[in-house]
């Protein structure tokens, strides 16, 4: 008998529905004529592992318009406005807002979040409120902390003191913000410092790098390096690159091939970068994002990060990783055919991939975390940002949409419309 049997699933790059089961929290060969305890009826519709989010700022949710609004909408003006709203944190300030959205991902599909958390703060406040949160919240999510020094480690007074009490307080991931220090040179020791560290402490690494349209700024080439030299490779992730954008070709394509070789993970966000970018170019104006085609063809592990949640640098956004696919989709000229399935990797496969997850997947003994999309197929998903008619976790339903109802006069009479094509030709 199982537990959970979810019938006439489409699974991402198999056509025909499948059944898949599940006992005991984990994802199970179904046999014929196997009975269940519980059924869900899948009609067709997609399928996926749970969603990921690598790259989100909790600690900065909901804050936008505190203590004033992002007026110019530039990346500089919305770290200066953070830099004050940091002034007034608690930790039930951070812990109440980081509940709300941690409620909205959990409603778009998203069971993994690794959130950069904000330590240039001599009472690590952001930090101890979300330690706190990772455990409050284990049973239903799985938090991983990156220790993110906003104001960089060089240019903050005891960055490098602060970085090594976040991670003893218990921060997953090290963190860096290169490109933001006050000289190149305290970007390179930067890098080499946060790197160093997560070696010793045997912890992954998450850089903020080259998050910038100057095609001088070449922190990536550094993490590069130093992941090879210390023996890091697939533990690295690189997140936003935007400087890749402007590079010259021939420096971008030797680039690549390093970060091939580094096995580094790459986070890209659109949502973010294609507002913050650009923001000093006449016309044309750049998109703002990395080399993701590029990087992807390379065979380089690249993944979609939502960055921002109503904060001083995004004043939109509702915590959902599809959302921030349809947007790359458009910005990124992902529109191919094999591009737009790709999109749905980015957000679950890929993006569990570079948080180091184990027992991810769809394949038999996998964890039963999963994803019932109202839409058909993964075009269908990413074009409608289609609601997530069902989350499950371990074999359990933990989140359900029931999504409206369109009705329309044609006519004269009143028909539903469900924005799915039915007419062939």
């Amino acid at each position: 008998m199982l537990d959970l049997l979810i019938r006439g699933a489409r699974t991402r790059g198999v056509e025909a529905p499948r059944d898949i089961g599940v006992r005991a929290g984990r994802i199970v060969q179904v046999q014929p004529g196997e009975g269940a305890a519980r059924t869900l009826d899948a009609a067709g519709r997609l399928v996926t592992p749970a969603l990921v989010e690598p790259h989100i700022h909790l600690d900065a949710v909901l804050t936008v318009g505190q203590p004033r609004y992002n007026l110019t909408g530039s990346l500089f003006e919305g770290i200066a406005i953070w830099g004050e709203r940091v002034k007034s944190l608690t930790v039930e300030d951070v812990k109440q807002r980081v509940r709300q959205v941690l409620r909205w991902q959990l409603a778009n599909g998203v069971l993994f979040v690794r959130s950069h958390v904000d330590v240039c703060d001599p009472e690590l406040t952001a930090l101890r409120a979300l330690v706190e949160i990772r455990q409050e919240v284990a049973g239903q999510m799985a938090l991983q902390l990156v220790a993110f020094p906003q104001q960089g480690i060089l240019s903050f007074p005891d960055g490098e003191a602060l970085m090594r009490r976040a991670v003893e307080l218990g921060a997953d991931v090290v963190g860096a913000i290169p490109h933001f220090e006050l000289s190149r040179e305290y970007g390179e020791r930067s890098v080499k410092f946060a790197m160093t560290l997560a070696a010793e402490r045997g912890l992954r690494v998450d850089i903020h790098c080259d998050e910038t349209d100057d095609e001088q700024s070449r922190f990536l080439e550094v993490m590069i390096a130093e992941t090879i030299r210390l023996g890091m490779q697939g533990r690295v992730t690189a997140s936003h690159t935007t400087a890749m954008h402007s590079y010259n070709n021939a420096y971008a394509y030797r680039l690549v091939n390093n970060l091939r070789r580094a096995e580094l993970h790459l986070v890209t966000n659109p949502l973010d970068n294609s507002v913050l970018q650009g923001r000093f170019d006449s016309y044309p104006i750049r998109r703002g994002h990395t080399r993701v085609k590029q990087l992807l063809a390379a065979g380089v592990n690249v993944c979609i990060g939502h960055d921002s949640v109503m904060d001083p640098w995004y004043p939109l956004g509702y915590g959902d990783p599809l959302q921030a696919a349809s947007v790359l989709a458009h910005y990124g000229q992902m529109t191919g055919y094999e591009e737009i399935k790709t999109l749905i990797d980015m957000i679950s496969v890929n993006a569990a991939r570079a948080l180091g997850l184990e027992e991810y997947g769809l394949e038999p003994g996998c964890r039963a975390d999963l994803v019932l999309f109202d839409a058909p197929s993964e075009m269908d998903a990413v074009r409608l940002v289609a609601p997530r008619l069902a989350v499950i976790r371990g074999g359990e339903i933990v989140a359900r949409t029931e999504p409206a109802r369109h009705m329309v006069v044609w006519d004269g009479r009143e028909e539903p419309v469900d924005f799915l094509r039915h007419a062939q030709g």
